[in-house]
């Protein structure tokens, strides 16, 4: 009696560890299923300059691309790990907003009397705005489970166009030591509030690469059973919120002045014996855009904060007949296997 209670702890030992090792080869055994789709984004685009008397520009941005996707996990399970590669194209707008003045001024000037004083350029609510075109390529890792999914990587932006815009206004006046400035005196240079003419032109932005991280859901309805026999879904579609942070310096640094002016104070008296060339102390100036002036910022990072959605096709795979199969199997067993009909699996 001992001797059958021991060979019966014995074979259940032997069946704890069978099935222990069954269990860990079937979860080992990974379904591996491929995907094409297409995905769009929209959010809000943001420059963020480091060490800068100016905060983030605000503005919008877009963009559009395929991608490949991987998905791989145990078999008849809801969770996949996933793999991301593609191409894509994105645009987008966003400006500085100059909220303070900022000051030029041409010191020991002399006005027609011939008093001393400082001429002053007034710069006023100034705009800096950069529309881009870059073509990116992101690459994810990531993780789903039944409706929920998120996803993190590296997205790298090559831009291919970017342009710039910039306006303001302009006030002069004269500051002088011993008088009150003498303010909104056209015939005197002294003008107040004009608006300058727009300076547009192209400039580049550097080769730049994102730390990106998304998290979303599947919409639709997705079936809560696990099996062979459950029908996957053919088509997947997502919805999810991104987030992309530049890790590189985006801008071009230069040392250029934000505003050119002329040199020279000329006075535009009333007097008629006043010798007077038609120089307006407002022609001639110019505005270079503000991420190319000296001391702007020593960094520019880039970030991206929206919406995206996917849409994702599974390629189909060459399936087998389970029943085919089985049939082929009992019929080579009761026929040796070696003279019966061969079926195709």
């Amino acid at each position: 009696m001992k001797n059958t209670n021991n060979l019966v702890k014995k074979l259940q030992s032997y069946q704890v560890f069978l099935f222990a090792l069954l269990f860990s080869s079937m979860t080992l055994q990974a379904k591996v299923s491929n995907y094409v789709g297409a995905y769009a984004n929209i959010g809000e685009w943001s420059l963020l300059p480091a060490t800068s008397k100016y905060s983030l520009s605000y503005g919008v941005a877009g963009g559009a691309g395929f991608l490949y996707e991987l998905q791989a996990g145990p078999k008849y399970s809801q969770t996949q790990f996933l793999f991301d590669v593609g191409v894509g194209v994105t645009g987008g707008m966003t400006a500085f907003l100059q909220g303070s003045s900022s000051e030029t001024v041409l010191k020991d000037q002399r006005d027609f009397d011939g008093d001393l004083f400082d001429y002053v350029y007034e710069l006023n609510d100034r705009h800096d705005q950069y529309k881009d075109m870059a073509v990116q390529i992101p690459l994810m890792l990531g993780v789903q489970h039944k409706k929920f999914y998120a996803m993190a990587g590296l997205k790298v932006y090559a831009h291919v166009l970017t342009n710039f815009y910039t306006t303001a206004n302009i006030t002069t006046y004269g500051r002088y030591a011993a008088f009150p400035d003498m303010r909104d005196n056209p015939k005197w240079q002294f003008f107040a509030e004009q608006p300058m003419t727009p300076k547009k032109d192209k400039t580049t932005f550097n080769l730049d690469m994102d730390l990106s991280f998304e998290i979303g859901g599947r919409l639709g309805y997705i079936p809560e059973d696990v099996g062979f026999d459950v029908p996957r879904r053919a088509t997947e579609y997502r919805l999810a919120a991104f987030v992309d942070y530049g890790l590189l310096d985006i801008h071009k640094a230069n040392n250029k002045e934000g505003l050119i002016t002329p040199t020279k104070y000329d006075a535009n008296p009333s007097s008629a014996d006043y010798v007077y060339d038609n120089t307006s102390m407002l022609d001639g100036m110019k505005m270079n855009d503000i991420m190319s002036t000296n001391g702007f910022a020593s960094k520019v990072n880039n970030l991206v904060v929206g919406l995206k959605f996917t849409i994702l096709f599974k390629i189909q795979e060459q399936g087998q007949c389970v029943i085919c199969r089985d049939n082929y199997r009992s019929l080579a067993r009761h026929r040796g296997g070696r003279r019966g009909m061969k079926y195709e699996e």
